[in-house]
């Protein structure tokens, strides 16, 4: 049992480089500029598995330590409780008096007849009795209490096993949905995807789902309930195609997701895409699409960027911010004001040069301009600045083409979970919980009974002593309760 505290203790603590260092199946982007911006420290940290600790070699093996341990813990006394389970309980002790809880009673009836009025007490009171004699009772009760702790420490090792099983054959992919667009459930149409290391990702169940809509209601004062600007509810209407069977409309909601047998689809965000074109020089279309930019306030001030590696003579990139209803100003900048599309305006510069330096992975919002140069800005400005509103275009400098804003549509973050060991956790979780409440409420008793005929021979003489595996101050009160009932000496 100390191995198995001091396996978990040293559990908690390696996990903690978990929580704070980025780790790459979580966000690839953010762990490579970790190391960028630690030259020393990053590489070194890298090789030791610090930014993918619960895959790393040294995690596991605490983790199957731990496991052994547990089981190595609970085998033996699971086998010893059985045993007990099954024997009977201890002979009374000669002197009941030397027991923590004890009384001696004169009761009505012959010892005969006392006797088996507190056996039938004892039994009332979920006692096992056992009489090794004619003047004495053995009872005892409580062996949920080591049952509950059998089933919390089995239980545990339930839940060790579920969340190995989901790590090896679960997996988890994050897509961008905008409105009208379809997704199908191939490795090519994930923005991340995090597989276990027994999953194939080219075997992945097929489906699509399409995004038809999406609702979203914001508190507009109208209602009297103030919280201006508050969302209300998000509703991602969705047609579902499974592989077999019909196609249906599925709403799914931030409570709500999607069961699609292959994985559980959850709404995790939502944002804006404003639908951008841009030309080049002799007016072809070189981007034209849905862009999805990332709320950044509750009133959806939103950053994002176009990259363009198409563009001649050099890549192109935008970025700047998306405003459903902006307001530019010279404290806060370019800012929105109400996260309804009341007024939506585009505020972008633009940079040409290397969109993708060294290959090195980067975020869909951000934009990486190391190695590029701001596009100058007319009457001279250093760098060129850009308002859009819907249906306006901007001819770029240079002769470079034209960007324009054409409209603006919805997108949903949904996320797209399997996870193989989910029930078997949940079960384990529940049954852990149900064992601790057993260990922590029910009382190990152990009551003792000694009869001898009294003076009086209508009257019998009863010493009655009890003993608890803990302390217990309601020993007394239990020996009391057992003496006062109908069935006892009175």
């Amino acid at each position: 049992m100390r191995t198995a505290l001091f396996l978990l203790l040293l559990l908690t603590v390696a996990a903690i480089p978990g929580g704070t260092f980025p780790q790459r199946s979580i966000d690839a982007a953010r762990t490579a500029q970790w190391i960028t911006d630690h030259p020393t420290a990053g590489p070194t940290l890298d090789r030791l598995g610090f930014f993918e600790v619960y895959a790393s070699p040294w995690f596991a093996a605490i983790y199957l330590l731990l496991f052994v341990s547990l089981i190595g813990c609970v085998a033996p006394r699971s086998r010893l409780h059985w045993h007990q389970l099954r024997a009977r309980p201890p002979r009374a002790p000669r002197r009941l008096e030397r027991l923590a809880a004890h009384r001696e009673v004169e009761a009505d009836g012959t010892p005969q007849e006392v006797r088996d009025r507190l056996r039938a007490a004892l039994r009332g009171r979920r006692y096992r009795v056992h009489a090794y004699d004619q003047v004495t009772l053995s009872a005892e009760k409580g062996y949920l209490k080591e049952t509950g702790n059998l089933v919390f420490h089995l239980a545990l090792i339930g839940v060790l096993v579920g969340v190995a099983w989901g790590h090896l054959l679960g997996w988890k992919g994050d897509i961008i949905l905008p409105v009208g667009k379809t997704f199908a459930n191939t490795l090519s149409r994930y923005d991340t995807f995090s597989p276990g290391p027994w999953v194939d990702v080219n075997d992945l169940d097929p489906f699509t789902l399409t995004l038809e809509d999406f609702a979203v209601s914001f508190e507009t004062g109208d209602s009297g309930r103030g919280q201006f600007g508050a969302p209300r509810d998000f509703t991602a209407s969705t047609r579902f195609t499974p592989a077999s069977g019909p196609a249906r409309e599925v709403d799914i909601k931030v409570n709500g997701p999607l069961e699609t047998g292959a994985g559980t689809v959850f709404l995790l965000g939502n944002g804006y895409a404003p639908v951008i074109t841009v030309r080049d020089g002799d007016g072809t279309v070189i981007y034209s699409d849905a862009t999805p930019f990332l709320a950044q306030d509750n009133n959806y001030t939103s950053v994002g960027a176009v990259k363009i590696p198409g563009a001649q003579p050099d890549q192109l990139g935008f970025a700047g911010f998306f405003l459903p209803t902006g307001v530019i100003d010279d404290q806060q900048g370019p800012h929105s004001v109400f996260p309804d599309t009341l007024d939506p305006q585009l505020a972008l510069t633009a940079f040409s040069g290397t969109l993708f330096p060294g290959g090195a992975p980067q975020s869909v919002y951000t934009l990486d301009t190391a190695q590029m140069t701001p596009l100058p800005g007319k009457n001279g400005a250093d760098q060129l600045r850009i308002l859009l509103r819907p249906g306006d275009t901007y001819d770029l400098p240079e002769g470079r083409g034209s960007i324009s804003f054409d409209g603006v549509e919805r997108f949903a973050g949904l996320s797209i979970r399997s996870d193989p060991g989910k029930s078997l956790t949940l079960v384990s979780a529940v049954l852990m919980l149900a064992g601790l409440v057993l260990s922590l409420v029910v009382r190990r008793r152990r009551v003792f009974v000694r009869i001898r005929p009294a003076e009086d021979p209508t009257r019998t003489v009863v010493s009655i002593g009890g003993l608890a595996k803990d302390d217990d101050e309601g020993m007394d009160e239990e020996i009391a309760a057992v003496l006062t009932t109908p069935e006892g000496t009175r």
